[in-house]
């Protein structure tokens, strides 16, 4: 019997807006797999990935979440579409690597007529092999906190 298709990718996020006790839909997020650098924090590790960093995006659907992840590509991009899932991404790397998030926290307040503190929330974090993560934010225009959920 074939193993059953996950519904959502390994690794995904959700976000409360604070100020309205509601999820805040429409957020722009982009997820970045790491490159081929070694880590900063320990050079004996072996590099996360060959080859150039991977980058995906979504926007929160009306329960604030993010499930799954579409390849990115730029305005200014060839033309080329990028085919490759986050599952093929992370089925490549051994060990750890470090990943980050970006929340596009202007351009959700923008749409509601309010200014914001922070123009974006940059959320870096370990993934170790074959986990999953999930990465809430309760957001509100002048603060923010995260945490890993599950």
């Amino acid at each position: 019997m074939a193993a059953p298709t996950p519904t959502k990718d390994r690794i995904t996020c959700h976000i409360l807006d604070t100020t309205t006790g509601r999820p805040a839909r429409g957020v722009r997020v982009r997820l970045s797999s790491p490159g081929s650098t070694r880590n900063s924090a320990d050079p004996t590790l072996p590099p996360t990935l060959s080859g150039a960093s991977k980058t995906f995006e979504s926007l929160t659907d009306d329960d604030g979440r993010v499930k799954s992840w579409l390849p990115y590509s730029s305005a200014t991009a060839s033309g080329d579409v990028p085919v490759y899932t986050l599952e093929d991404v992370l089925g490549d790397i051994r060990g750890p690597s470090r990943w980050t998030l970006r929340f596009d926290v202007e351009g959700y307040f923008a749409d509601q007529g309010k200014d914001c503190f922070f123009p974006e929330v940059v959320v870096v974090f370990n993934v170790q092999e074959g986990q999953g993560y999930h990465v809430p934010l309760l957001l509100s225009p002048f603060s923010y906190t995260t945490y890993r959920g599950s």
